[in-house]
């Protein structure tokens, strides 16, 4: 998966949009505004940090190299990937996964609102 495939698997999700909060490198996705992916555009090999399990983390770093400790981020809590290293069909379950875990934080009201639209 490169980073435009990345892309616009992201951007078809429910609520969910593209950003650049920190500066001009770093391209956020957010869903209500919750972050639940993030990448730098600047980088030479493409990689996304993504929110996880603690537990499922720790599993998936032990089984493949491309996944190690967030960088930047709480290291329980995310994930950073090295998307060449992976299979896709996993990487696209890491991303839905991701997206789900911010999803499930968001209040009622706000998830009842995001499935009508």
């Amino acid at each position: 998966m490169n980073i435009e495939d990345f892309s616009t698997y992201c951007l078809q999700k429910k609520g969910v949009r593209e950003d650049f909060p920190f500066d001009e490198h770093t391209l956020v996705f957010k869903v209500c505004d919750k972050v639940f992916a993030l990448t730098g555009l600047d980088e030479t090999e493409f990689k996304v940090n993504l929110k996880c399990d603690p537990d499922w983390a720790v599993e998936l770093r032990e089984a493949y190299e491309g996944v190690i400790p967030g960088y930047h981020m709480s290291k329980k809590h995310w994930n950073t990937v090295y998307c060449n290293k992976l299979p896709a069909g996993l990487l696209k379950k890491l991303i839905d996964h991701s997206y789900d875990l911010v999803l499930e934080k968001l209040p009622k009201k706000t998830r009842e609102e995001l499935n009508q639209s």
